[in-house]
């Protein structure tokens, strides 16, 4: 059986994924997946065995780029034009990957209208499929694979069929124990102060640990450099992929992360990590797997929902609900769950 997944974006969405392709490798040994994917999230479909082939496209910078869509949309139209499917599975549930859905051979699957982020991308499907969405989003693309693809939907353990073997390497290797700390998000108010950044910093370096903070635009660059500036055991990492961050967090002793993509890569390579939750709740999208630890703000505009803090009251820090997630209570956390190397 051969079938194209449809699930571009974002980071977190796309390994939120992963497991649902490790249900359906389970119950059908002989299937194949197409996938498509944002171009900036290429690697994470290869670490996954039941993946053949990855189709990039570039909505993000067709955005900034619009000239560029002339000669991508060609190749793309091809890529999906290339090959019959047996099935084909939206599992965004949006128009525009609906209407990508819409060029390929085969049936369509996808979300039903009551479950679809945008109602109007199931008109276009052969079979809508209604799951409840009051539920992580994991599960939901269990059960959204289960019923496509016609097995039942797993009780199982949440399993990202990522080896370490399919996973790359830091640029160089690094030796001893070390942790990454996951600083970068997009909403200003998720993120952790700096000053909490750097008194977590130091109480690794108390406990012998190395800090590696990398980054992923120039903002996160000069935030990392701060953090680290003057400091031997701390390093703002140069730029990587996510191959190379991903086998970076599979040999760390552990993590720490704001809601951000990396945290929920951190779940997937099975490093232990205490992601940090103030803005936004974990219910239905935090990080999933052993090891992994939310601390949610316990401050009464939490969580907000909001990108930026618009709190006027009195705080030692902003966004004021990280007062009750200090640096302590993070490593108290985290600590009992590192791995190290003898």
């Amino acid at each position: 059986m051969r079938v194209l997944l449809i699930k571009t974006s974002s980071l977190g969405d796309v390994v939120h994924a992963l497991p649902a392709l490790t249900d359906a490798h389970q119950a059908h040994p002989n299937i194949r997946f197409d996938w498509v994917v944002e171009e900036s999230l290429v690697d994470i479909p290869g670490w996954h065995p039941a993946v053949d082939r990855t189709i990039p496209i570039a909505s993000r910078r067709w955005r900034r780029e619009p000239w560029a869509l002339a000669v991508d949309g060609r190749r793309l139209w091809h890529a999906l034009r290339g090959r019959r499917y047996d099935l084909v599975l939206d599992a965004q549930g949006l128009i525009k990957s609906a209407l990508l859905s819409v060029i390929a051979h085969g049936r369509r699957y996808g979300l039903a209208r009551d479950s679809a982020r945008e109602p109007l991308a199931a008109w276009v499907y052969h079979h809508g499929i209604s799951i409840d969405r009051n539920q992580h989003a994991i599960d939901r693309l269990r059960q959204l694979f289960a019923a496509a693809l016609r097995y039942p939907a797993p009780q199982t353990d949440v399993d990202y069929g990522i080896s370490h073997d399919r996973v790359g390497s830091a640029l160089h290797p690094v030796s001893g124990n070390y942790l990454l700390f996951l600083h970068g998000t997009a909403w200003p108010s998720k993120h952790w102060p700096e000053s909490y950044w750097r008194e977590l910093i130091r109480l690794a370096n108390n406990d012998d640990f190395l800090v590696l903070l990398p980054s992923g635009n120039a903002l996160e660059k000069a935030r990392a450099e701060r953090l680290t500036a003057d400091n031997p055991r701390a390093q703002a990492l140069p730029a990587l992929g996510l191959s190379a961050l991903a086998g970076l967090l599979a040999d760390a002793a552990g993590a720490v992360a704001v809601d951000t993509g990396l945290g929920h890569l951190a779940a997937a390579v099975a490093a232990p990590c205490v992601s940090i939750y103030g803005a936004t709740d974990p219910g239905l999208t935090g990080t999933r797997a052993p090891r992994q630890h939310h601390l949610v703000a316990d401050f009464p505009c939490a969580p907000c929902l909001r990108r930026r803090c618009n709190y006027s009251g009195e705080a030692t820090v902003s966004p004021a609900c990280y007062t009750t997630v200090p640096p302590a209570k993070v490593w108290g956390t985290l600590q009992p769950s590192l791995k190290r190397r003898k």
